[in-house]
């Protein structure tokens, strides 16, 4: 096959690796210039990817362009509406993210059941609201790429903690545009994602329910960033899918979205709460669903483009990911003068299984040595797969500490809070 990635840093870098180490011809373009050394040395690169769709348009149905932002929709529909074969999204799928509030609306038009949310341009009026209505409520900004450490959970019950961070905002951004956001009433229970892929007309049979890790320290301490550490696994999804997923199922179709689609929720005992669209594949999610797939990601794409099955083939295990990191990392400030550049060394005795059991993200290949690469420290993931919880997220722990960079860290709590507590109430409420 030919592939063309399109995005913004290269995120899903370890995936078109994959495809090319499988004899597929890939080309990627990276828009980002701070991103250009994503895997250079390993991946052939584009300074103009439209200069390369007649090379796609060669290959017929064996020409894929695969696209991994959800700012780019547009573009997708035109691609697809000009007869070139497209997984990604849609402008459909770029407002579902970027839009909390749109989002929310299409949920409850397909039946769901949402949180209070309330849309702002104003921290001054944020703070008035929180001042007349003393309750709990999360801080969420609109934007696919709006950064997730300004998001914020109130801790106190009246959120006038929240409050102070929007008055700390307001005094600092003075000369900024007016900021965009959401307050969303607090929810109480699990938090667990469900994910599917969409084919233009349905979803395959094959969904996945995940349970990120988003706080920077163990115990779920310290700031939000895009992920520490995930536990993914395809068994049990059934009613999740048919719940949350296939009620989207006709907006989707309308939207002409074709691509993987995540629902982030809370669950209790009073019912399924979804909070907010993934409208692209997330990492480094992609990679840690790839230890459960008994087929390549170019099979499953074309599955999905030629509508030839419902389904795909993975394991019943569990798989987790725990993401390996370094200063300033979720931060970018600084980066270059503290940890760009820096070696990444892996045991001697690595295996072939486990080389590829980690799915690297900003490293580039620099005379023949791998080193970090990119903007903020996020050198990549290494997962561990098993019949349970406990035993993926030790696999995945081993092969963390086969791995040397200079300050390297990660979380090595991923998983627990999973296996001592969420899946048993999940099963208990009825939810798998």
């Amino acid at each position: 096959m030919r592939i063309l990635g399109i995005g913004g840093s290269n995120d899903l870098a370890a995936m078109y690796g994959g495809m090319q180490a499988r004899g597929h011809q890939v080309r990627v373009f990276v828009r980002d210039p701070a991103s250009h050394g994503v895997f250079a040395g390993m991946l052939t690169r584009t300074h103009d990817w439209q200069r390369e769709l007649g090379w796609i348009r060669e290959a017929g149905p064996e020409g894929l362009i695969l696209f991994e932002t959800a700012d780019q929709g547009a573009q997708q529909d035109a691609l697809r509406r000009d007869g070139f074969q497209v997984i990604g999204g849609s402008a459909l799928g770029d407002r579902l993210e970027a839009e909390r509030e749109y989002g929310q609306a299409v949920l409850r038009e397909a039946g769901l059941c949402t949180a209070a949310s309330h849309s702002f341009t104003s921290y001054r009026e944020a703070s008035d609201f929180i001042a007349s209505r003393r309750q709990r409520y999360v801080l969420k900004f609109n934007g696919a790429n709006s950064p997730r450490t300004r998001n914020y959970i109130a801790q106190k019950g009246d959120s006038s903690d929240l409050a102070a961070l929007l008055h700390f905002y307001s005094a600092h951004e003075a000369p900024l545009p007016s900021p965009d956001f959401v307050l969303m009433e607090y929810i109480d229970g699990i938090e667990i994602g469900v994910g599917g892929y969409f084919n233009g007309m349905d979803f395959l049979e094959t969904a996945c329910i995940d349970f990120e890790h988003k706080r920077f320290f163990p115990g779920e301490l310290g700031e939000l960033t895009g992920e520490m550490g995930t536990v993914v696994r395809y068994a049990g999804s059934g009613r999740l899918r048919d719940q949350v997923l296939k009620p989207l199922a006709g907006v989707l179709r309308d939207g002409g979205y074709c691509g993987y689609v995540n629902v982030n929720l809370m669950a209790n005992a009073d019912g399924l709460w979804p909070l907010e669209f993934t409208s692209r594949f997330g990492y480094p999610g992609y990679a840690i669903c790839e230890r459960l797939h008994r087929e390549p990601w170019e099979t499953i794409f074309q599955k999905m483009l030629h509508r030839s099955a419902t389904h795909f083939e993975t394991v019943p295990d569990f798989a987790v990911g725990i993401v390996l990191t370094v200063p300033p990392f979720p931060y970018t400030q600084g980066y270059e003068e503290i940890s760009k550049g820096i070696p990444v060394i892996l045991d001697e005795g690595l295996s072939m299984a486990e080389r590829a059991a980690i799915a690297f993200a900003e490293v580039e290949l620099r005379q023949g040595a791998l080193i970090t690469s990119g903007t903020s420290g996020y050198v990549g993931v290494a997962t561990g797969c098993a019949p349970t919880v406990e035993a993926a997220r030790a696999s995945a722990l081993a092969l963390a500490r086969k791995v040397y960079v200079p300050n390297l860290r990660y979380r090595e709590d991923i998983g627990v809070r999973v296996s001592h507590e969420a899946l048993g109430n999940l099963h208990r409420w009825g939810y798998l």
